[in-house]
């Protein structure tokens, strides 16, 4: 119900020598490096609000057509010194370029590769930042889902660490040389330093109290950027009615209204169409109950497909409203600041931050929050080794160091069989499927 995706299946990604040790399987879903798309447009299957499919060459002509109205939005972006929203530039180039209009269907189509593109950002397009939208550093090699989630490598990078789950913390206390985290239920952890990894959105809620405060320049790049919320409504099925298709999208007369549905049958083989939403439709559809979702969700699957079968199992996630995480992963809101992540990321005497949007280059991933917490983990090893005046190491190596030794390519599924794929180098970052 997170994060599914591998971005970057490469060697360049940091998470690719513990994924390859561990040899989980992973399902490909583009060969592209696009910021936008984790698809190959083949893999789509684009319906209207009546049901009917869309013609594939009208989904690639619009396709052809949005690269060419991103491509009008640099210009824009280079005639404006104060930021726009890339809303703001799309209005700007259609009013330059009419031609670039679409109408009827065509128009609907356009209004769903806006929505990918919100769903990339898991915002709105006139909350994302024409300045920064295109400047993430997307590693090379295409895109994964994990067959098996996240969790082999969770359960694999807290093997003999002492995790203690359900501790909600509400107050840390960052003395001269030591820091003191105080619980929900009143009990207080003293330790020599702290790395805080709660989402940005629990910062920018004030639910952990600071002590002495953080200082303005701190909570400021907290405050100045933006938290996206998609959510997820998984379907589990007892048979399977939808085409052999990755991807099956639902546009509509404006982005809002957009909607589209990952099959995991294709990923892992079991009935389930996992459908995806993002900003504000985000936050909407979590006012509803969960079976009034399914039933909105259903009724666009029944248009799309008349013999579809009632779902026998459901998942809704609450990523926006959950208390643990108030939204999913960062974007650059229009108008950030310069420095505003080199703020994010300072330490704080005994206390170090880390977390996908603390991320140098790959803010809102996976792999760029494990690197942020790499780092975050050097720097506090640094401060207490600078405390012992030692060069030894401060932090005992574990075990995961020889599970790293032991370096295995990536696997991709096809179908349902395993093929495993070439070690990486530079010329074959993997075979495909």
């Amino acid at each position: 119900m997170g994060a599914s995706w591998l971005h970057g299946v490469c060697n360049e990604n940091p998470l690719a020598p513990l994924i390859r040790s561990l040899r989980l399987p992973l399902y490909r879903t583009s060969g592209d490096n696009s910021v936008l798309y984790d698809h190959d447009l083949e893999s789509y299957a684009l319906f209207d609000a009546s049901g009917h499919q869309v013609p594939q060459q009208i989904v690639s002509e619009v396709s052809e057509t949005f690269k060419k109205i991103l491509e009008e939005t640099e210009k824009v972006r280079d005639e404006n010194l104060v930021d726009l929203s890339i809303h703001e530039a799309i209005s700007i180039v259609f009013d330059k370029h009419p031609q670039l209009r679409q109408e009827g269907l065509s128009h609907e189509v356009l209004q769903w590769f806006i929505c990918r593109m919100e769903a990339w950002f898991a915002a709105d397009a006139d909350m994302i930042s024409l300045k920064c939208w295109d400047q993430e550093h997307v590693l090379s090699g295409g895109h994964g889902v994990m067959v098996q989630g996240y969790y082999p490598v969770i359960k694999a990078l807290a093997e003999k660490i002492d995790v203690r789950l359900n501790y909600r913390v509400t107050k840390i206390y960052n003395g001269f040389d030591k820091v003191m985290v105080t619980v929900e239920d009143g009990r207080s952890f003293v330790a020599d330093a702290v790395i805080v990894t709660v989402p940005l959105g629990v910062l920018k809620a004030n639910l952990i109290e600071f002590m002495p405060a953080l200082p303005e320049w701190k909570t400021s790049a907290i405050s100045d950027l933006g938290v996206g919320n998609e959510n997820k409504i998984a379907l589990k099925f007892d048979n399977v009615f939808w085409p052999n298709v990755e991807l099956l999208g639902v546009v509509a007369s404006a982005s809002y209204a957009c909607g589209y549905f990952l099959n995991l049958h294709k990923v892992t083989g079991q009935p389930i169409l996992v459908y995806m939403v993002a900003g504000r439709f985000a936050y909407d559809l979590e006012k509803l109950s969960d079976e009034d979702a399914v039933k909105f969700v259903m009724v666009h699957l029944v248009r799309m497909f008349p013999n579809a079968s009632e779902p026998v199992q459901y998942l809704v996630s609450h990523w926006g409203t959950d208390p643990n995480s108030l939204g999913c992963y960062c974007y650059d809101h229009v108008g950030k600041s310069g420095d505003l992540y080199e703020r994010l990321r300072a330490p704080l005497g005994n206390m170090f931050f880390a977390g996908e949007a603390y991320s140098v280059v790959n803010e809102g991933s996976v792999h760029g929050a494990y690197s942020s917490g790499i780092t975050a983990a050097e720097n506090c090893k640094e401060l207490i080794r600078g405390r012992l005046g030692s060069s030894e190491d401060a932090l005992h190596v574990s075990q995961l160091n020889d599970l790293l030794d032991a370096i295995n390519p990536f696997q991709y599924t096809a179908k349902m069989s395993q093929i495993v794929g070439e070690d990486f180098t530079s010329e074959t970052p993997y075979r495909s499927c």
